[in-house]
């Protein structure tokens, strides 16, 4: 898990990230390859991602490639293990409740703890690309923070509410090596494999091989 010890890599103040949001998603999609999805059962999905420690033009380059294949595969978040690549950084593209639209990339993202009497859960149908087809309702809380650095190594907090909010929760789960199966039960894990199974992805996958 990132650890964030120093003043460095923490920030209070909330990014806007709905400010340019089409024009500064269109420009990282222009720039960017699309890459094939790993999917459940990839050995990368199911580890902790390295902490992204060089903010280069290879991370700047792998952002651009993120936001591709996000928008090719029809996503709102996208984690760089789910294109096989070992680094803790996520992409998103993603509403809010209030339709919103909120832009960004973010890299060694730890989530804020929220305590127990803060906590609302929000029972709604959570979906990821790395389980194509399949969905599940999956509580979470209703609003998240994620503390953090972007592209050139600056600290960043994001919140989020509602749809959001799971989005942000989704993305860093996946760099900690879970997905979003493990918080089902055993029977509504296997709905999901199965309505997986049952379904053609619509975008390109790699095998569960690296």
């Amino acid at each position: 898990m990132a650890q964030q010890e120093t003043d460095e890599r923490v920030s209070d103040e909330f990014i806007d990230d709905t400010k340019d949001s089409a024009e500064r998603e269109q420009a990282h999609r222009e720039r960017g390859t699309v890459r094939p999805i790993t999917v459940v059962g990839h050995p990368m999905l199911h580890r902790e991602c390295r902490d992204v420690t060089a903010f280069d033009e290879a991370l700047a380059s792998l952002i651009d490639d993120m936001f591709a294949s996000q928008r090719a595969a029809e996503g709102v978040g996208l984690a760089a293990n789910q294109i096989g690549v070992d680094l803790k950084v996520f992409v998103y593209d993603c509403p809010d409740d209030d339709g919103v639209r909120h832009v960004g990339a973010v890299c060694n993202p730890v989530l804020d703890e929220l305590p127990p009497d803060g906590r609302v859960l929000d029972d709604n149908n959570e979906g990821c690309l790395s389980v194509p087809g399949a969905y599940a309702e999956l509580p979470r809380p209703d609003y998240a923070v994620v503390r953090g650095q972007d592209a050139t190594g600056r600290p960043v907090t994001v919140r989020g509410t509602g749809y959001f909010a799971r989005c942000l929760q989704h993305e860093t789960d996946h760099l900690y090596g879970h997905l979003y199966l493990e918080r089902l039960s055993k029977r509504e894990r296997k709905k999901a494999l199965t309505m997986m199974a049952e379904n053609t992805p619509r975008y390109e996958t790699v095998p569960n091989a690296e």
